[in-house]
């Protein structure tokens, strides 16, 4: 354990003046207008051309060097500024070069090594550095920043001891802000992205649980069926008393199937079923009661129209049918309260059409909260294999559905 502190801090200085990230880097800054871009851009060249004269003219007059030293000093200390908004460990970096190059070689004599302005150049880049880096990274930064600022001059240069005690408290104040900013919004990012994670688990909850709710209507359904299949093969044999006796072994074995498969499904859906629903015996309503649901909408002006000959439909189409208008209703009464809707039923040859339009004015239903409104009545129209539009006209939010009368469609093969 104590050889490890020494180590990560090694680790952390390797991770700021040599190594590419290796992890996610913060990004406090993501600025979509383009105009507000190319300020910052425009900021940053300024900067970066001003800075590098301010520090190439110190050099050379105050600090008495050549005029290709200062000139390298100079654009190696200011010039990084300019892509400093980029790429900030980068320019940190290069910048830093030229600080420690005016630590080896010039400054002899001088209150200080830099000119005042590689250092203000540098403050604005050790924010940038702090608000986008990793903390290693910032540790490893504000180790090098003790170094080149305090430990180097006063071993070489002749700096005050207390002077650098100042640099180093403005270098580790910059990175303390910048941390601070890029925190923030590392903070706000994270929290919007588990925001999202959440809507998109509950859109998925109520996938699942209106699945879990469409098998156990269709469970009724399906056991209705079979009930009669089983009966009926029980009593085939009483209604025809010359029945031949590898007849009465087939329907015998017709019963039995058939009561496996009712004990089957009612052992799987029964899994699906929650506590306070165990006791479900309502009978499964239809396209019969669909005057009965349009009536009940008190708060809504429902007109009911029914095109065609009407006809005996398959009892999940039958079902599925009622629960599609019912949700298209219910999504009425929630969304725009008092408008008028008119639902149509058309009984075309190959298909039912079912259209449910109100002419009140509304955004598209929010879904995230576990509604299952346009979750079920998709989920029961691809179990159909019809289609569906919900959404926005000119006259209002309709709710239109096409669905096959039999077209023996199986979900599974879409998978």
């Amino acid at each position: 354990m104590i050889g490890q502190a020494p180590r990560n801090m090694l680790d952390s200085v390797l991770d700021a003046v040599m190594r590419a990230p290796s992890g996610p880097e913060r990004q406090p800054y993501s600025i979509e207008r383009w105009w507000l871009k190319a300020l910052i851009m425009g900021v940053a060249l300024a900067l970066g051309i001003g800075f590098s004269g301010g520090s190439i003219a110190i050099y050379h007059h105050m600090h008495g060097l050549g005029l290709s030293q200062s000139w390298l000093l100079g654009l190696l200390q200011g010039l990084p500024l300019v892509v400093a908004p980029l790429m900030p460990l980068a320019a940190w970096r290069v910048m830093v070069t030229g600080l420690l190059l005016a630590d080896l070689t010039a400054g002899r004599g001088e209150f200080m090594p830099w000119p005042v302005t590689s250092l203000l150049g540098m403050l604005v880049v050790l924010a940038l550095v702090a608000a986008v880096s990793s903390r290693p990274v910032s540790q490893g930064v504000s180790i090098m920043m003790i170094a080149v600022l305090a430990i180097l001059p006063v071993m070489f240069n002749g700096l005050e001891q207390w002077f650098g005690l100042i640099l180093i408290a403005l270098a580790l104040l910059a990175v303390v802000f910048g941390d601070a900013v890029g925190g923030r919004r590392w903070a706000e990012i994270s929290l919007a992205e588990q925001a999202e994670l959440r809507r998109q688990d509950l859109a998925r909850q109520a996938v699942l649980e209106e699945r879990s709710r469409i098998a156990r209507e269709l469970h009724d359904v399906v056991a209705h069926h079979m009930s009669v299949i089983a009966l009926q093969a029980e009593a085939a044999p009483y209604k025809i008393p010359e029945l031949p006796e590898a007849a009465r072994t087939t329907f015998v074995l017709l019963r039995d199937e058939a009561r496996a498969a009712l004990t089957e499904t009612r052992r799987v859906v029964g899994l699906l079923r929650a506590d306070d629903e165990t006791a479900e015996r309502v009978p499964q309503p239809g396209m019969e009661r669909l005057p009965e649901l349009v009536a009940s909408h008190d708060g809504l002006r429902v007109s009911l129209a029914v095109v065609g000959t009407a006809r005996a439909l398959p009892e999940g189409l039958d079902l599925s049918a009622y629960r599609i208008v019912q949700e298209a209703l219910s999504n009425a009464s929630r969304y725009a309260p008092g408008a008028a809707v008119a639902v149509e039923v058309r009984y075309d040859a190959d298909m039912l059409r079912l259209s449910v339009v109100d002419d009140g004015a509304r955004g598209e239903p929010d879904t995230s909260n576990g509604g299952h409104g346009l979750v079920g009545m998709r989920e029961r129209v691809t179990m159909l294999g019809g289609t569906l539009f919900a959404g926005g006209r000119n006259d209002g939010w309709a709710v239109i559905a096409e669905l096959p009368y039999d077209d023996g469609h199986d979900p599974r093969g879409d998978r």
